[in-house]
C-alpha cells in the first residue's frame, strides 16, 4: 500500500508534463527563429537600400555582427590579383586599437584560407587551425570563428569574418545559415551599388566629354582643350596629378604640354622618348600602361624628381590605333591610394577616345575654315589681277600718251610723276597677289625637333639619355638665326659633359617667354676646374654676346655645373602700311630714261 505521506503521481501526468515542456521549448525556439528571420529580413532590406558602395559594405558588416551576436566582424575585399585583400571594413575594434595593431591584414593565414577555398568555415578556436599563425601585437584575443564568402555575379568579391560569439558559445549551423543568407543578399546589394556607381561615373565622363566638345567646336585653342581634358580626368578619377603629352613633329618623342595637380611645374615641357616610359609606351602601343607605384618604377626617369608622394598611375592614349593616337593622358594618385582598376581604366580610355574624336572634328572645322580663307584669297587675287591692275595699267597708258601733248614743263612733270606712282602701285598690288597665293608652310626643321635631335645624338657619347624640358612658343618666337646658335651651344655643352664632366645625369631646359630664349644645361659631374680648357665656353659666350645676350656658368650645389645661355628675341613687328614711292631713276625732265611699259 502506498504511504499516506507520499503523493500519488500517475504515469499519464508525467508524460503530459514532459510533452508540455517540449511544446514550450519548441514554441520558444519558433519564436526565436521567427525573431531571427525578422532580423535577417530587416538586415537584407537595410543592406539593399544602400546605393553608395562604401556605405553598403559598412551596413553588411554591422548586420552580420548583429545577426550572429558576434563581438567582432570584418569584411575583406579581394584585390584585383585575386590573392590579397585590397580593403578591410571592421566592427568592434576602435580607432585607437586599429592604430596600435598597425596595417590591415593582407589576406594570409585564416583569412587567406577563405580566399583559397571560398566556402563557409566554422572554428571552435582559431589557433587550432593549421593555417593560423597567431595575431599581431596589441590585437584583441579571439577564439571562435565563422567566415563565409561573398560572391557578385558568380565572382568572388570578398569574405565576411565573425569572431567571439557574445554568449561564449561556438557558432552553430544556424549562425552559418543566417550568415550565408546575408552574404547572398550582400552580393546583390554590392552589385546594385556598383551599377549605380558606374552609371554616375559614366554620366560624369559624358558631361566632361560634352564640355570638351563644346569648347573645341566653339573655336577654343588646342592648349585650352588639352587643359580641360587633364583637369576633368583628374577630378573624376580622384587623382593627384594629370598630364597630357603630345607628339613632337619629326622626332620620336612626346612633350608634356599640360600638367595640373601635384608638382605640375616639374612635368610641363618634359620631352619623353616613345620607349621605356609610361606615356611613351601608351602612345606607341595605343593601349593603357599602368604602374602600381611610379616612385619605384624603372620606366620613370630618376631626373628630374617629379613623382614624390605619388603611387598608382596609368597612361592612356588619346585616340586609337585605327584612327591614330593623338597624344597621351597620364593620371597618378597619392601614395597608398588604390590602383586604377580595369573598370576605371576602361572608362578613362573611352573618355580619351571621345576627346580624340572631338579634337579631330575641331581640326576638320579649322581645315574647312582655312580652305574657305584660301579660296577667298584666290578670288581676291584674281580680281586684283584681272580688274584692278588692268584698269591701272590702262590709266597709266592714257596719262603717258597725254603727257606727250602737254607743253607746260611742270604739268608734264606732274603727269609723269602720276604715271610712276601708278607703276609703284601696280608693283605693290602684284606683291600682294603673290602673298595671297603663297600658303604658309614649315620646312620640318623647328627648334624643338633640332634640340631633341642634338640631345639624341649626344646620348651615345654620354652613356645615358639627358632629361629634356621645353616651354613656350619655341618654334614660333625664336627666329632661325638664333635657333642655329641655340643648337650649336647645346651640342657644345653636351659634348663638354661627355668629355670632361664624368657625370651620370644631365638636364636640358629650353624655354622662352617671347622676350628672350633661355637654354640651361646642368650635370652632376666634377664641375669645371679653374685652370681647365675654356675655348668651348668662350665660343658659347661670344655667340651670346653677338646676339646681345650673356652666358653664366655656376656650380649651385658645389658639384657639377650649370650653364645658362640667354639671349633677347627681336620684337615682332606688325606689318606696316605700304606706300607707293616715286621712281628713283626718273629724270627731272620727265622723259629721259623712260622705257617701254611692259604688259601686266
Amino acid at each position: 500500500m502506498t504511504s499516506p505521506q507520499e503523493p500519488c503521481v500517475s504515469l499519464p501526468q508525467l508524460k503530459l508534463d514532459e510533452l508540455l515542456e517540449e511544446l514550450q521549448a519548441r514554441i520558444d525556439a519558433a519564436r526565436g527563429t521567427r525573431g531571427r528571420v525578422r532580423s535577417l529580413l530587416e538586415a537584407v532590406l537595410a543592406v539593399g537600400r544602400e546605393l553608395d558602395l562604401e556605405q553598403a559594405l559598412h551596413s553588411i558588416v554591422d548586420a552580420a555582427a548583429l545577426l550572429v551576436d558576434a563581438d567582432y566582424a570584418a569584411l575583406g575585399v579581394i584585390g584585383p590579383d585575386g590573392r590579397t585583400l585590397s580593403a578591410f571594413h571592421t566592427v568592434g575594434v576602435t580607432e585607437e586599437q586599429i592604430a596600435r595593431i598597425g596595417a590591415y591584414p593582407e589576406g594570409h593565414g585564416i583569412l587567406g584560407e577563405l580566399i583559397d577555398h571560398p566556402e563557409p568555415l566554422r572554428l571552435a578556436k582559431i589557433s587550432e587551425h593549421p593555417s593560423s599563425y597567431g595575431f599581431p601585437a596589441n590585437h584583441p584575443p579571439m577564439g571562435s570563428f565563422l567566415g563565409v564568402p561573398i560572391r557578385v555575379r558568380d565572382q568572388a568579391f570578398g569574405n565576411l569574418y565573425l569572431t567571439e560569439k557574445r554568449s561564449g558559445a561556438e557558432f552553430d549551423e544556424e549562425d552559418e545559415a543566417v550568415l550565408s543568407t546575408l552574404a547572398v543578399a550582400a552580393g546583390v546589394a554590392i552589385d546594385n551599388a556598383r551599377l549605380y556607381e558606374d552609371s554616375r561615373l559614366r554620366e560624369r565622363w559624358l558631361r566632361a566629354n560634352a564640355e570638351i566638345t563644346r569648347s573645341l567646336m566653339s573655336g577654343s585653342e588646342r592648349t585650352e582643350a588639352l587643359g580641360l581634358i587633364a583637369e576633368r580626368a583628374r577630378e573624376i578619377s580622384c587623382s593627384a596629378l594629370a598630364a597630357v603629352a603630345m607628339p613632337m613633329d619629326d622626332t620620336k618623342s612626346l612633350t608634356v604640354e599640360i600638367a595640373v595637380g601635384l608638382d605640375a611645374e616639374a612635368h610641363r615641357g618634359l620631352v619623353l622618348p616613345l620607349d621605356a616610359t609610361l606615356m611613351g609606351l601608351a602612345y606607341s602601343t595605343a593601349a593603357p600602361v599602368a604602374s602600381d607605384d611610379v616612385t619605384h618604377d624603372a620606366r620613370i626617369s630618376a631626373e628630374p624628381r617629379r613623382f614624390d608622394g605619388l603611387g598608382p598611375a596609368v597612361a592612356v592614349p588619346i585616340g586609337s590605333g585605327e584612327g591614330g593616337v593623338r597624344g597621351v593622358v597620364l593620371l597618378a594618385r597619392e601614395s597608398g591610394r588604390s590602383v586604377f582598376s580595369e573598370r576605371e581604366t576602361e572608362m578613362l580610355r573611352s573618355f580619351a577616345a571621345q576627346a580624340a574624336i572631338a579634337m579631330e572634328l575641331a581640326e576638320r572645322r579649322e581645315d574647312a575654315e582655312q580652305i574657305a580663307v584660301l579660296q577667298d584669297r584666290d578670288r581676291i587675287a584674281r580680281d586684283l589681277h584681272d580688274l584692278a591692275i588692268q584698269r591701272l595699267f590702262a590709266i597709266g597708258m592714257t596719262l603717258q600718251s597725254a603727257g606727250r601733248f602737254i607743253e607746260h614743263p611742270e604739268a608734264s612733270e606732274r603727269v609723269l610723276r602720276a604715271v610712276d606712282d601708278l607703276d609703284e602701285t601696280i608693283k605693290i598690288i602684284r606683291s600682294t597677289i603673290f602673298g595671297l597665293r603663297v600658303h604658309d608652310g614649315t620646312d620640318g626643321s623647328g627648334l624643338r625637333a633640332r634640340a631633341v635631335g642634338a640631345v639624341g645624338e649626344a646620348a651615345p657619347l654620354l652613356g645615358f639619355a639627358p632629361s629634356v624640358r621645353m616651354e613656350g612658343l619655341i618654334d614660333t618666337n625664336v627666329p632661325r638665326e638664333i635657333a642655329d646658335h641655340v643648337v650649336a651651344v647645346l651640342s657644345e655643352a653636351l659634348a663638354n659633359i661627355a668629355r670632361h664632366a664624368q657625370a651620370d645625369r644631365a638636364q636640358v631646359a629650353l624655354t622662352t617667354d617671347g622676350n628672350e630664349v633661355l637654354l640651361t644645361v646642368s650635370d652632376n659631374g666634377v664641375g669645371i676646374p679653374p685652370d681647365g680648357h675654356r675655348s668651348g665656353l668662350r665660343n658659347m659666350a661670344e655667340r651670346a654676346e653677338q646676339l646681345g645676350g650673356r652666358l653664366k656658368v655656376s656650380s649651385p650645389d658645389g658639384r657639377g655645373a650649370l650653364l645658362a645661355w640667354r639671349v633677347p628675341l627681336p620684337a615682332i613687328q606688325a606689318p606696316g602700311r605700304l606706300k607707293a614711292s616715286n621712281n628713283p631713276n626718273r629724270s627731272r625732265t620727265g622723259t629721259e630714261g623712260r622705257a617701254t611699259r611692259p604688259m601686266p
